[in-house]
């Protein structure tokens, strides 16, 4: 007896000595499997249980996986071991959630050896690890070294360890779940972002339009500085978003910058960064706009309006893609595409001077020609669908637009190209109470010889034939009242109407009569 309690002395000591290490083990910030593994180390170094072997429930199959075992050099990645509920010793544990003590293993035929590994002579001792009241998420399983009365003991210890074992692994999966939540809400932004700022963003099937597009997937493919020219609402922005979005750095920061609306001291501090205490009001270090599109993208839009000044320290970094930040004499190095993007006469700035010819050429390599709208009237229905769309999702309803409203658009020159339509559109939309774009709610902006901008009335449908098959009602009498100066006598007569008549239409039409 007193050998006996001595014995029992000696394991109560190895058993507190090999908690206190796995305590601290669980308590690191490690990635589980790393620990694991160090747990089984000192299971089988000090706490006299062998082959230790960690299985946890996989969250999609509910089969158990073996993540870790001590005394078996490798495991593979390709076919992981695997039991099921109620398959095997492991499985029996999972599926009862009860503790099984084996005192020879040979003797138990549900046992499956498949790690090869388990001395069948030997006793075994299988544990459930768990996750909450009736859940658990694996089982712990290991050999004491010999046989002894100690059975019992050893299985009491070795569900402690299992317990403290149980929340790591809760935390490791919350974190594994809050990581895969992450990650798909970052795919499903990349692919909101690329759906937005990629090819499906830009409307065209006029041959202008294809050529561009097949530039942009060309030069998307590589690092080569782009140049986009076209007159202000082209769209050289989305040119830039979509390279970026279907290039090798869609991964990194597209970083934007207009250079016309700042001075060049602020440019350059936006660019370049700078030092706390480099000028007034720098209380603080800056990362610039080149810094923060390193392993990605940089858009200069405007590029044709900065200063001969500037456009020397700008020259600098394309040419070594090394610059200071402003107050530093530390040189950074950065790794940025640059797509710049201008609707000036590059190459008239350059032989007034104005314009630096080596920057023209550093920048030209790639150059994109954004075709204004007037020159490809046959996307304007295309595009108008487009941007109704786009507005209906910025209003949250249901936005459409009629064939005489686009014909409409199409006969306009759109001197501010897609942006005026867009804001055409807009104006449009907020006009047409029942989310039906018309005919007679579009105002389009005409702009006046001193340059200021002012609402006109649309342009007269001279050559829309009253008696076409192919236009409805509605249509035919805006049509005829455009054709009549919007004088409902005149129009009457052209329709073979009475003026009685023709007011009644335009009520139960819901025509917006306009006042010439």
């Amino acid at each position: 007896m007193k050998d006996a309690l001595m014995d029992r002395s000696a394991l109560l000591d190895i058993e507190l000595a090999t908690l206190f290490q796995v305590s601290q083990i669980l308590s690191s910030p490690s990635p589980l499997g790393e620990t694991l593994d160090q747990v089984l180390h000192v299971l089988h170094e000090h706490g006299e249980l062998h082959r230790g072997m960690v299985s946890l429930v996989d969250p999609d199959s509910g089969a158990l996986l073996v993540n870790a075992v001590h005394g078996r050099s490798t495991l593979s990645d390709s076919e992981p071991i695997r039991y099921l509920p109620g398959e095997g010793v492991l499985g029996m544990v999972l599926e009862r959630g009860e503790k099984v003590i084996l005192p020879r293993l040979a003797d138990e035929p549900r046992f499956l050896d498949r790690l090869r590994l388990y001395d069948r002579e030997l006793p075994l001792i299988s544990v459930p690890i768990r996750a909450g009241p009736g859940q658990y998420s694996g089982v712990l399983a290991a050999q004491p070294p010999h046989h002894d009365q100690w059975l019992p003991e050893r299985a009491r210890f070795l569900e402690m360890v299992a317990n403290l074992i149980a929340r790591s692994v809760r935390a490791a999966q919350e974190v594994e779940r809050e990581r895969r939540v992450l990650t798909a809400e970052r795919d499903s932004l990349r692919r909101t972002v690329r759906g937005r700022h990629g090819f499906d963003s830009m409307v065209g099937h006029s041959l202008a339009m294809q050529r561009v597009f097949e530039q942009v997937r060309q030069v998307a493919k590589w690092n080569t500085t782009v140049l986009v020219r076209g007159e202000s609402g082209t769209g050289k922005e989305l040119v830039a978003c979509a390279i970026h979005y279907n290039s090798p750095r869609a991964g990194g920061p597209l970083v934007k910058l207009n250079c016309a609306a700042l001075p060049d001291n602020l440019l350059e501090s936006e660019l370049f960064g700078h030092e706390k205490g480099a000028f007034t009001g720098a209380v603080n270090q800056r990362k610039g706009r080149f810094e923060q599109a390193h392993g990605g993208t940089l858009f200069l839009d405007e590029i044709g309006d900065i200063s001969p000044t500037f456009q020397a320290k700008l020259l600098r970094v394309l040419q070594e893609g090394e610059l200071e930040r402003v107050g530093s004499s530390q040189t950074l190095q950065v790794d940025v595409r640059i797509i710049a993007a201008t609707n000036r006469d590059l190459e008239t700035a350059v032989d007034t001077g104005e314009f630096r010819e080596d920057l023209y050429y550093r920048l030209n390599v790639m150059p994109i020609f954004m075709p204004v709208l007037r020159e490809r009237q046959e996307d304007i229905p295309d595009l108008a669908r487009f941007l109704v769309d786009k507005i209906a999702r910025q209003q949250g309803r249901r936005l459409t637009i009629t064939d005489s409203a686009i014909r409409v658009l199409m006969r306009h020159p759109w001197p501010g190209n897609v942006r005026e339509m867009e804001n055409c559109l807009e104006r449009s939309a907020i006009m047409s109470a029942d989310g039906v774009i018309a005919q007679d709610v579009i105002e389009l902006n005409s702009m006046s010889p001193r340059g200021a901008s002012a609402l006109s009335p649309l342009a007269p449908a001279a050559d829309l034939d009253l008696d076409a098959p192919d236009i409805d009602e509605r249509e035919r009498v805006i049509a005829a009242l455009e054709q009549a100066g919007w004088v409902q006598a005149k129009a009457a007569r052209l329709l073979g109407m009475t003026p009685r008549q023709i007011a009644y239409r335009v009520q139960i039409l819901n025509i917006k009569m306009r006042r010439l």
